[in-house]
């Protein structure tokens, strides 16, 4: 018979920093002083506001599917928690932490891309943001997929530091790609305006918050993704009520998703829904 110590070596060697974690710490803090372009451009600091360029297509009035001005103020929150993950992972408790050693590259990646992203929309190549926002899009889901499948440690803090910042991000940047998308389609000449749009919208709309459902199953329900993505779809909602362009159906169809993620979350997460 085994003895349960028998296996202690092996956590033990798990537990010692090897290079390929330093090497990762340093590549995370480098993509977040990479990261730190995004304040200074949305704040247009450096070049022009993200609504500016290129050439309006990404401002709050230029689609059905634009989220309100206010909608952005999520960046805040998310570049502040970008930061603190960063500190997180240097703690020395944290450098060999599981969670940390499966999902650091993917976490550098997405601020790389993110930075990317705002390169590329200063250009005004909008068709080549939707590439880049899109790859930020699967970088994030793998990124939740693998916290979902090593669970939290480390109480509140990481579950603040690490899961709130990320989920916060995944379900930001979902809202985000569907905006991004019309508008580049809109760029393009496709119609934005009409009953054949604003019920094509609608549709889109209710397709996100579908995908986000799926998403929302195979990570457990996380309430960070539902709080980013029912507040980008509540601006939605809100922005097609009270700026151009207007859609009643659009409005509709948003503050129906907004509910609709919020209430399967809530679904996930009740007591022994995770053992049916």
């Amino acid at each position: 018979m085994t003895s349960p110590r028998s296996s202690s070596p092996a956590r033990s060697a798990d537990r010692v920093p090897v290079a390929t974690d330093r090497l990762r710490q340093i590549t995370v803090t480098a993509s977040e002083v990479l990261s730190l372009l995004g304040p200074l451009i949305g704040a247009g600091i450096i070049g022009s506001r993200v609504e500016e360029s290129p050439g309006g297509d990404l401002s709050s009035d230029a689609t059905l599917v634009a989220p309100g001005g206010p909608a952005f103020s999520i960046w805040s929150v998310i570049y502040l928690g970008l930061f603190a993950y960063t500190i997180w992972q240097w703690l020395p408790s944290r450098t060999t932490d599981t969670r940390l050693r499966a999902t650091g590259w993917l976490a550098s990646l997405s601020m790389v891309l993110n930075a990317a992203w705002l390169v590329v929309t200063q250009q005004g190549w909008i068709w080549a943001s939707v590439v880049v926002i899109i790859a930020l899009l699967v970088t994030l889901v793998l990124l939740m997929l693998r916290l979902a499948r090593h669970g939290a440690r480390h109480g509140a803090g990481e579950s603040i530091v690490v899961d709130g910042t990320f989920g916060l991000y995944a379900g930001w940047v979902c809202v985000a790609t569907a905006a991004n998308i019309a508008a580049a389609l809109a760029s393009s000449g496709v119609a934005t305006t009409g009953t054949a749009p604003e019920w094509a919208t609608a549709a889109l709309v209710l397709f996100l918050a579908g995908s986000l459902t799926f998403l929302q199953s195979r990570i457990g329900g996380r309430w960070a993704v539902a709080a980013a993505a029912s507040w980008g779809l509540a601006w939605i909602s809100v922005a097609r009520l009270t700026d151009q362009p207007q859609s009643v159906v659009v409005a509709v169809a948003a503050g129906v998703a907004a509910v609709l993620v919020l209430g399967v979350t809530a679904i996930f997460r009740a007591p022994g829904a995770r053992s049916r």
